[in-house]
């Protein structure tokens, strides 16, 4: 959604690198490219006027002419100051203090509040809690049906007593949906609402009413990131209309520019609850300021990152395969299958990799990513025998051939797959043998370690001789206490060299790694 903002300040940023002393001119200049950056993006022009105003009277005093690098003094402000507009703090979802708790979702037609409530009633299922969604869109066609296919979708309770399209009180729905939900113990209540095509005094007064009879613990206004200026006017209309606690995003993974969804906490004052990032139920999180302003910074979104990898992986299946790599045992295709698989959980492999700092200029290569590719690979592996699986090297000509029928691939993919692994397989033996992270990792041998010969002992001529010097070459382990790695052609290399050496430093990708995901 916010790509080309994104690419703008990224693009301006780029011109304070290096600088070590920023005149007036570069900020005037600064600040110029900013503002053309957020108007193109949609954003309000009083919005980009107070912005940039804050930035140009921040940047002009002593905080950056006093900083050792006054460039990334500048890109600091801007990140703050896009984290005020964007709300400052996270903002929480409000819980009554006896239950159940009452959501009602308010919005144009159009905005995706059905949907959204699906999505809504997920994410708390996912939290513990108990929805129950309220079908009261009883005016738009077949919304009560949507709403009962969404809540099966979702696995949660539905309360649609009216067939809709016209029939039945929205206000006595909303009533009775409520108090089913105390006699069900059901602790949270969506109440989907109508909405019109555009403002009008009769979805205001239809909004007004519900929210009296039920009297909602939170008023949430749903939003179509998409629809420009207009996002701000709604937020107006609605605030004054009806008002409103919270504003939801939706479609924010659209191609449009939205700015102007940020316009709408600056404008209105009520800040950004949640977000709708995909067409799936679980493709929607909480907004997180400091967050989106990161992602828009091309800082990546590390914290998000974790958490979906937290809520993917299991703890027991991730320190078994830590022991196992601790122990010397083989990674196999069986384990690359498990891996796989739950990276798949995790969601779109573009979206994820562009979580990543510095991923913005990979953009392009990110969005043309096969996500297929692993659907093949998969189709592989899962072609292969269990003995096959935990065994690669049985995979002759015949058995290679019978895996390319079985998963509807050419031989040559067969062997592409099995060659990259071997890469990783290679790399997973380095990984338990010489890193510290894991468990076992840079233990001491029990037998006695060979002393070291000066000079470089030369080849055998026996092709098996020397193919076993070669490997012993590439699994030997360090000598305890030495602080030497050993690299991908069996060399070792000194501490300072070493990423891992330094307390934090960030280790480059090995190129196993990169051979294995097929790129170059």
């Amino acid at each position: 959604m916010f790509n080309s903002l994104s690419d703008r300040l990224t693009a301006t940023f780029k011109n304070l690198r290096g600088k070590g002393r920023l005149s007036p001119a570069d900020v005037d200049a600064t600040v110029r490219e900013i503002r053309v950056a957020l108007l193109d993006a949609d954003v309000a022009l009083p919005v980009v006027r107070t912005f940039t105003g804050r930035v140009r009277e921040r940047a002009t005093g002593t905080e950056v002419s006093g900083a050792l690098n006054p460039a990334q003094q500048v890109i600091k402000i801007v990140n703050e100051e896009l984290i005020t507009i964007l709300g400052g703090e996270t903002r929480r979802l409000r819980f009554a203090k006896h239950p159940p708790t009452v959501l009602m979702l308010v919005g144009l037609q159009g905005s995706g509040k059905t949907t959204l409530a699906g999505k809504l009633a997920f994410w708390l299922k996912e939290q513990g809690h108990r929805p129950l969604l309220v079908a009261a869109d009883l005016q738009r066609p077949n919304a009560v049906d949507q709403l009962s296919v969404v809540a099966d979708r979702v696995g949660v309770g539905v309360h649609a007593p009216e067939p809709g399209n016209g029939i039945g009180n929205p206000v006595v729905v909303a009533r009775s949906g409520v108090q089913l939900a105390r006699d069900a113990n059901y602790d949270v209540v969506i109440v989907d609402t109508a909405g019109r095509l555009a403002i009008d005094e009769e979805l205001m007064g239809q909004a007004r009413d519900i929210r009296d009879a039920v009297n909602p613990d939170e008023v949430l206004l749903v939003i179509d990131a998409m629809i420009g200026q207009d996002a701000v006017n709604t937020a107006v209309a609605f605030n004054e209309g009806v008002g409103f606690d919270a504003v939801v995003l939706t479609k924010l993974d659209g191609d449009a520019r939205g700015g102007a969804a940020l316009s709408v906490r600056e404008v209105t004052g009520r800040p950004i609850m949640f977000a709708s990032t995909g067409e799936k139920p679980e493709d929607f999180e909480p907004f997180h300021p400091d967050r989106m302003a990161s992602r828009i910074l091309d800082m990546g979104d590390i914290l998000t990152l974790i958490e979906q990898a937290e809520r993917t992986f299991d703890a027991d299946q991730a320190e078994a395969m830590a022991n196992k790599f601790a122990s010397g045992e083989d990674f196999t295709l069986e384990d690359f299958l498990e891996q796989m698989q739950a990276l798949r959980k995790m969601g779109n492999f573009g979206k994820l990799m562009g979580m990543l700092p510095g991923m913005g200029e990979a953009r392009k290569q990110l969005e043309n990513l096969d996500e297929r590719e692993i659907d093949r690979v998969a189709a592989i592996i899962q072609s292969m025998t269990p003995e096959e699986r935990q065994n690669s090297s049985i995979l002759n000509g015949s058995r290679r051939a019978r895996v390319a029928r079985g998963s509807g691939v050419h031989v040559s993919e067969v062997n592409g797959l099995l060659e990259r692994f071997a890469q990783a397989q290679k790399m997973m033996r380095q990984m338990g043998s010489g890193m510290p992270g894991l468990p076992g990792g840079g233990k001491k041998s029990r037998g006695r370690a060979a002393p070291v010969r000066k000079g470089k002992k030369g080849r055998s001529g026996n092709p098996a001789k020397r193919a076993q010097q070669e490997a012993e070459a590439l699994t030997r382990k360090p000598a305890a206490g030495s602080g030497l790695m050993v690299g991908q052609d069996g060399t070792t290399g000194v501490p300072g060299r070493d990423p891992l050496a330094a307390p934090g430093a960030v280790p480059e990708i090995p190129e196993e790694l990169r051979r294995m995901l097929g790129k170059p």
